[in-house]
């Protein structure tokens, strides 16, 4: 008995000397927005935000492909089921999957190679709210931002209620979501892009819009910065 004791506690040990930094990553998503949205987060689910209230979800390390951003013009009823005109989840107050487009994307990947997070903004799937996702640590002074009046400017072809939709959504060609895996910037593309120069304009935009932290930092995610 007291050998396996003894084994068990080295590998407690071992374990623990190998993962010494992993622990949840923090994001403070904060409604700036003269108008309530309806914050959604995969994994997290959502919650409703007034204007200056704040919601605080945490992902593990390993976590990869999640997604924050904010829904618009939504309407709820006491299970928590009902509709929303921008980033609508089937349905759901609590978001189980990913947002109807157009939304503007705060997406992430925790833990990942060479103990580095990646992050960044997206508008392949388009944009309804101005967002700023950021570093909250000392070790880290990434901002990236998009809050140009995209929706105002936004081309005839890609106007919906509350939002500019991405051409993937719309058009569903290769040309515009990368099927196939080998595409490049269009005009519609280089319309977000040139609006919001740290933001994917389209899925091969990796080089100019795919930023890292280390592993261990916590973030930010405004809707509406500096409203």
């Amino acid at each position: 008995m007291s050998s396996l004791k003894t084994l068990s506690i080295l590998s407690f040990l071992f374990v623990a000397l190998c993962f010494p930094f992993a622990h949840a990553a923090t994001f403070d998503i904060t409604n700036r927005c003269t108008d309530t949205v309806w914050a959604a987060a995969v994994p997290g689910g959502g919650r409703q935000l007034n204007t200056g209230e704040t919601w605080t979800i945490s992902a593990a390390p390993g976590t990869v492909r999640a997604r924050i951003w904010a829904r618009t013009k939504c309407q709820f009823d006491g299970a928590g089921k009902g509709k929303c005109q921008t980033g609508d989840c089937n349905g759901l107050l609590a978001c189980q999957a990913y947002g109807q487009s157009p939304n503007t994307l705060a997406e992430y990947s925790i833990g990942q190679y060479a103990n580095q997070d990646f992050i960044d903004i997206s508008n392949i799937d388009g944009f309804n709210v101005p967002m700023e996702f950021s570093s909250a640590s000392a070790g880290c002074s990434r901002v990236i931002k998009c809050t140009a009046d995209i929706v105002g400017q936004c081309p005839n072809e890609l106007k919906v209620p509350g939002g500019c939709n991405g051409p993937c959504p719309v058009f569903n060609t290769d040309e515009y979501c990368c099927n196939s895996g080998k595409c490049g910037p269009t005009n519609f593309s280089k319309f977000f892009k040139d609006r919001c120069p740290d933001a994917y304009s389209y899925p091969k935009d990796d080089p100019t819009s795919l930023f890292t932290c280390p592993t261990g930092t916590n973030y930010k995610v405004i809707f509406c910065p500096g409203t």
